[in-house]
């Protein structure tokens, strides 16, 4: 409860901060452009003098403020932050119609960036335009890192931190100690993109646990660079620039770890990483070479790595168990399932899950009611109409995938976990490309990368701790709260319980 004071009376300081300058500074710095004159634009709700609906944007649930925004004045809504133009879908069919009809408009985030800093900012691929670079890095990690063959390559590297995790759970077990189920699932989540990476696992304890709590402390902070990158242009006119020491000091320690470990695997001959040799030659200037990077472009994309990979894939994990722990009759279908597809003996796997069919349907479920990002956000390189309604260039899209998926119009009982609605296989081919309505992992050339290897990595990890393992739990139910002030979904109150043995002979897998 402090906690939770603290941050709203930091937001509601900075709002009054910036009433004050704005109010002061409108007419020099903030004044309407008037090209909106004479446009059809998407309805607007009720806005502030001057700072138009910046309020909403510092809500600690954004994504819920903004689909009760939408519930109340309709599914496309125009917003203004100050003299930023924002559109917020939040309908199936609008966000279908966009990506369909523009998807090449809204390729860009087009977000403010920091010169220099590795999360955030101008090496990032997650921010990078959608240029060369951004094509360059999208093709290198299909090939090389995320795409069906690459993940068929490192299937081994997972398949042994996989079986890490369950020794790791059976001795948690036999200690009759209570688990975490985050911290476990991003010490499984955080070593396979370390190996994948980088060819190697950590070369030291304490250089994982500075791994992971830098992408822990990125992830608390990552709303604050949203809102600020937001409000970069306008605020700079100010002289304004916020959170620029922590951005600073994060960057800092990611560049020191990153540096490290890069010259370690230059010096070192007995690991092998096929994207880091391509990305080391392009580099290097090698003739080969597609695109000329910098090493603070290596250095940039791990960081996006681990800050959308391992943190999203850990919260999944969780959520997933949470459903399941909550719904008896899902984990009793779920053991009966894999017990009659593997049986007891041997530990599951990722070649399993194929032949795993509820299994994939539950995973589903907790991604379409727990999405990892839960908002997406591009921009309209040029204006344009939508479903009617004129958008002006260089407005700021924002999609909620959170409410889209948690739409009445177009699922049935959205509130509820019920997985038999991905077990039709019609359905899900209607689910995927009729109506854009499942979009855990967004849509378009922007699109997650990862998807495949979230699914896998979320699936064997579920699929350990239901088959191996009864827990128990402190209260009757699972206390589902969402976590507040971040941008990514996470449970306010981690998941903690205790972890009792099934299958004491069950055999760990053997590739």
């Amino acid at each position: 409860m402090a906690a939770t004071f603290i941050v709203d009376f930091e937001n509601f300081f900075i709002l009054i901060i910036l009433c004050l300058f704005s109010f002061l500074c409108y007419h020099f710095f903030f004044k309407k452009p008037n090209d909106s004159e004479g446009c059809d634009l998407p309805p607007s709700p009720p806005s502030l003098p001057i700072i138009g609906h910046l309020h909403h944007l510092l809500s600690l649930l954004l994504h819920k403020r903004l689909q009760k925004l939408s519930s109340k004045y309709g599914h496309i809504l125009y917003l203004r932050v100050l003299n930023v133009p924002i559109v917020l879908v939040s309908s199936a069919s609008i966000a279908y119609e966009i990506f369909k009809a523009q998807d090449m408009n809204v390729s860009d985030r087009n977000l403010p960036t920091n010169e220099g800093s590795l999360f955030f900012g101008s090496f990032g691929f997650v921010t990078a335009p959608y240029e060369d670079y951004f094509k360059f890095v999208k093709k290198l990690i299909t090939t090389k890192l995320l795409g069906p063959q690459a993940l068929e390559r490192s299937r081994g590297v997972r398949a042994d931190e996989v079986n890490q995790f369950y020794l790791n759970l059976v001795d948690k077990a036999m200690k009759k100690e209570s688990v975490e189920i985050a911290k476990e699932a991003m010490k499984l989540i955080s070593n396979n993109t370390w190996k994948m990476l980088m060819g190697k696992g950590f070369s030291e304890r304490g250089e994982v646990e500075r791994v992971r709590g830098l992408v822990a402390q990125t992830d608390v902070v990552s709303k604050k660079f949203f809102v600020a990158a937001v409000l970069r242009k306008p605020l700079a006119k100010l002289g304004i620039s916020l959170f620029k020491k922590d951005l600073v000091s994060i960057s800092c320690r990611y560049d020191e770890l990153l540096e490290k470990s890069l010259v370690e695997y230059e010096e070192e001959h007995n690991q092998s990483s096929e994207m880091l040799d391509v990305l080391l030659e392009a580099c290097q200037g090698e003739k080969t070479a597609e695109c000329k990077i910098t090493r603070n472009h290596i250095k940039a994309l791990f960081v996006d790595f681990f800050v959308a990979g391992t943190v999203t894939t850990t919260n999944s994990v969780q959520w997933t168990m949470a459903e399941v722990l909550n719904n008896p009759k899902i984990l009793e279908r779920l053991r009966e399932e894999i017990d009659s597809v593997i049986g007891k003996t041997r530990l599951i796997q990722e070649t399993d899950l194929p032949n795993l069919p509820y299994l994939q349907a539950v995973v589903k479920e907790a991604l379409r009611l727990h999405p990892p990002a839960p908002l997406g956000l591009r921009s309209f390189r040029e204006g344009c109409k939508v479903v009617g309604f004129d958008v002006l260039a260089k407005t700021t899209l924002i999609i909620n995938w959170y409410a889209i998926m948690r739409d009445p119009d177009v699922w049935e009982y959205p509130e509820e976990c019920r997985p038999e609605r991905f077990l039709s296989s019609s359905q899900e081919d209607e689910i995927k490309e009729e109506v854009l309505k499942y979009i855990p992992f967004g849509r378009g050339r922007r699109g997650c990368p990862g998807s495949n290897l979230g699914y896998l990595s979320v699936g064997t990890a579920v699929g350990v701790m239901v088959q191996c393992f009864d827990w128990k739990i402190e209260e009757d139910k699972v206390n589902k709260e969402e976590g507040r002030g971040t941008m990514t979904l996470t449970m306010a109150h981690p998941l903690k319980c205790t972890p009792l043995l099934r299958n004491p002979n069950l055999l760990p897998s053997i590739l």
